[in-house]
């Protein structure tokens, strides 16, 4: 049982490009990405904090390769890894290679910052001989020079200018195997600058506000953004920049792809707000059974209410659900039919008990 969006969100058609095993446009999934905060020269940190970030439901990872050290240390991070890897290079040339010949998946450049079409080509043949992808990464922080004063200011117009050009040198080589972002940590901006965008290349794009902040703004203005584009058809695969733990862009990438029926993944908690009608704590039984149902990664709904006012309706709609009564006495739901009731110390590990159940069910479906 689960809870069908309002609207189907018809997607725009894009091109399918391969990152590693991971394919990005046409009708694959929005696939959800992050980066790595450590140094890649750490390699034993690196690989622990991929796994982290993998754990938690992303599909891609990007690190940092600002010098040759870090490039080097792809070789072995990639041994212990099973999620696609993007090397983010900006100006160097040479990186780009490295990376692309010590195992990246993908490389994150704009080749106009690259330098010269001879450099340019020796990444493109590096990145065709290696079977790697490439983002094209443009952000209204780093236009190019000549962009910014033919617009005055980062604009749309500008960003999409930029993201063309950039798309014209890979296409000249003979090279297509790469997705495109236009980038702002302004949402108003990003928003209309992929709109314009997606008008004038089928070329999967990779969505994202950029340095949208901590934790709690940049969550919502991600969502905000993400929501909006990905409403309209339009995105492919997400990143959401928060100044916060990578663990947490994936967890809020993949609510944002849930809550708008995007994807299903691991357990969705639909709860009241609490209030004096509630029969038990609300609040903290929920912040309870997010930790303890982490690891479910099989679609689940499941619905937390704390009275009978709207709890049964929601728990008709859910795979499993808790409504809120009087006296120590709450009702527990499957599929949507009464059970049995519950008192509030037994609420956690009963529902705990449930989803691993239910989650076992789909596993032994799916085979």
């Amino acid at each position: 049982m689960s809870i069908r969006p309002f609207r189907d969100i018809k997607r725009n058609k894009t091109k399918v490009i391969n990152v590693g095993p991971v394919k990005v446009g046409g009708n694959n999934p929005i696939s959800v990405q992050s980066m790595t905060n450590t140094l890649t020269t750490d390699v034993n940190k690196t690989i622990k904090q991929i796994h982290q970030i993998s754990e938690a439901g992303a599909d891609i990872v990007r690190v940092s390769c600002p010098d040759e050290n870090s490039t080097n240390a792809l070789k072995e991070i990639v041994k212990h890894i099973d999620i696609p890897l993007v090397a983010d290079i900006h100006f160097h040339y040479k990186r780009a290679i490295e990376a692309a010949e010590n195992g990246a998946n993908c490389l994150r450049i704009n080749p106009g910052n690259i330098g010269d079409k001879k450099k340019i080509k020796e990444v493109i043949e590096a990145a065709k001989n290696n079977n790697c992808s490439i983002r094209i990464g443009v952000n209204a922080g780093s236009l190019e020079k000549d962009i910014l004063e033919k617009y005055k200011e980062p604009c749309p117009e500008a960003l999409v200018e930029s993201a063309l050009r950039n798309i014209k040198i890979l296409e000249d080589l003979d090279f297509q195997n790469f997705k495109i972002s236009v980038k702002s940590s302004d949402v108003f901006l990003s928003v209309k600058s992929y709109r314009l965008l997606s008008q004038q290349t089928t070329y999967p794009l990779h969505l994202g506000i950029t340095e949208a902040g901590s934790y709690l703004p940049g969550s919502i203005k991600s969502s905000i953004g993400l929501g909006n584009l990905l409403m309209d058809g339009i995105g492919d695969t997400i990143r959401v920049s928060l100044s916060d733990d990578p663990v947490e862009e994936v967890k809020i990438g993949n609510e944002i792809l849930k809550s708008i029926g995007l994807r299903n993944r691991g357990v969705k908690i639909i709860s009241c707000p609490s209030c004096a009608r509630q029969g038990f704590e609300v609040i903290e039984t929920v912040k309870i059974l997010e930790n303890k149902l982490s690891h479910i990664k099989e679609p689940i709904t499941l619905s937390i209410i704390g009275c009978v006012v709207n709890g049964p309706g929601e728990a008709s709609q859910t795979d499993i659900g808790i409504t809120g009564g009087g006296k120590d006495s709450n009702m527990l739901y499957l599929n949507g039919i009464q059970t049995k009731k519950l008192h509030n110390n037994e609420i956690i590990s009963k529902v705990v008990e449930q989803v691993e159940k239910k989650a076992s069910e789909i596993q032994k479906k799916a085979k």
